[in-house]
């Protein structure tokens, strides 16, 4: 993994990290120049690589999901924070309820002070499978995903019905859209499309023993995860607003049948959907009652592709210029924590200041150095900072043990990552 963080050892206890009933009137961070210079100035003491998360920007984006939610709860998405602190803090406010793991042992790591976590991906993890078998508080607290009854397999091939915990299991239906003009658009996730398909591994599932149906979960990826507004490229967003709508009417449709069906099988505790860039049009479907979300608290550089919103970017990091290599270039210490996704350059780091910086095509953001150049780069000097936003949210804490919290322009504490914990989940 890439250096840790050199920020403030102290932490701030989760009830006081965020102040999330604090609503910020203003949004300095649309000033551009002054947002990233006072962030600059507040960590002067600070020896990069760090992080940070500025606590307006948070506040900010926290009360903006929920207002773009329309009263829908959202389910905080923890593999797009990462920050245990910063989760359950989320979890204080009225509008979020609950957690969407990614991994069973990270869910199992979380409900042990958090009492609903729906692990959003399916677990062939038998150490973690046999942990939740035998205890029946985790067991009460952990839903875990299917969409075969392979999955049911693994699990009593841990520990049969009889000599285990009941176990709460959530269907996922597939939310992808099978265009007849685009083809498949969406990510390859569960084989269940249709009604038909729900409704016969519902009924298998509640005649298994062991195994509780509690709920549904669809995710869709090709509306939440696609910016429509891709900077410099409109006629790009053009085709992708219109895939949008077409995908959305489709699947709203189709969920709203594939619950039904499920519901004359057994009662649901609830049918997840959604995403940070879908909250308002997945609020507007009936048949969910919760939005799976966390992308947007901290803002990646992702959402720069989107027309709906405009997150604050809470979430960024500092890295050392170490040498000039040529008068017109400057040299970064490390800078390629790359997102995950299709290769690209929207996978890399996107430098926010100084502005007018750019990477060196041939070496672009690399394990130990990065090249930067541009009018800035001339008086950029060995000991000054350059500061990035990554393309995720929650990706960028596995590089970090730890956050500084800025607090308008003062670091007031800081709080550790999943990693700065000692826990790294995938």
């Amino acid at each position: 993994m890439a250096a840790a963080s050199n920020t403030a050892s102290s932490s701030v206890p989760s009830t006081t990290l965020l102040g999330l009933d604090k609503v910020p009137t203003a949004q300095p961070w649309l000033e551009t120049g002054p947002f990233w210079s006072s962030l600059d100035r507040a960590t002067a003491e600070l020896d990069p690589p760090f992080g940070v998360l500025s606590l307006d920007a948070i506040r900010h984006n926290a009360h903006d999901m929920l207002r773009r939610a329309g009263g829908t709860p959202i389910r905080v998405a923890s593999k797009s924070i990462r920050v245990r602190s910063v989760i359950e803090e989320l979890l204080q406010l009225p509008g979020y309820s609950g957690v969407l793991g990614y991994t069973l042992a990270e869910a199992l790591w979380l409900a042990e002070t958090i009492d609903d976590v729906v692990v959003g991906y399916p677990t062939v993890d038998r150490a973690a499978i046999r942990r939740l078998a035998t205890s029946p508080q985790l067991a009460s607290r952990v839903t875990i995903m299917v969409d075969s009854p392979a999955q049911l397999d693994v699990v009593d091939a841990v520990l049969p019905p009889g000599q285990r915990e009941n176990i709460r299991v959530c269907l996922e239906l597939d939310a992808s859209w099978n265009s007849p003009v685009l083809g498949h658009i969406g990510v390859l996730r569960s084989p269940v499309h249709d009604a038909d398909a729900a409704a016969s591994l519902a009924q298998y599932i509640a005649g298994r023993a062991g195994f509780t149906l509690v709920g549904m979960m669809a995710y869709e990826a090709q509306i939440a995860g696609v910016g429509d507004r891709p900077v410099g490229k409109p006629l790009d967003g053009v085709v992708k607003r219109w895939m949008q709508s077409q995908s959305i009417e489709e699947l709203h449709a189709r969920r709203a049948a594939a619950v039904a069906a499920v519901r004359r099988v057994t009662d649901l505790e609830f049918v997840n959907g959604g995403g940070t860039g879908s909250l308002e049009s997945t609020h507007e479907d009936g048949s969910v009652t919760e939005i799976g979300a966390g992308s947007g608290i901290f803002g990646g550089h992702l959402f720069d592709n989107y027309s709906r919103f405009t997150p604050a970017p809470a979430a960024s990091f500092a890295m050392s210029i170490v040498r000039r290599p040529v008068p017109d270039t400057a040299t970064i210490l490390g800078g390629g924590w790359i997102a995950s996704g299709p290769p690209g350059p929207d996978r890399l780091p996107k430098i926010v200041w100084p502005a007018g910086l750019s990477m060196a095509p041939r070496e672009s953001a690399g394990e130990v150095q990065t090249p930067v150049s541009g009018r800035a780069a001339r008086t950029l000097r060995p000991g000054d900072r350059v500061w990035m936003r990554h393309t995720k949210s929650g990706e960028l804490a596995e590089h970090l043990n730890e956050y500084a919290l800025v607090d308008g322009d003062t670091v007031v504490g800081a709080t550790p990552t999943y990693r700065g914990e000692g826990k790294a989940f995938l």
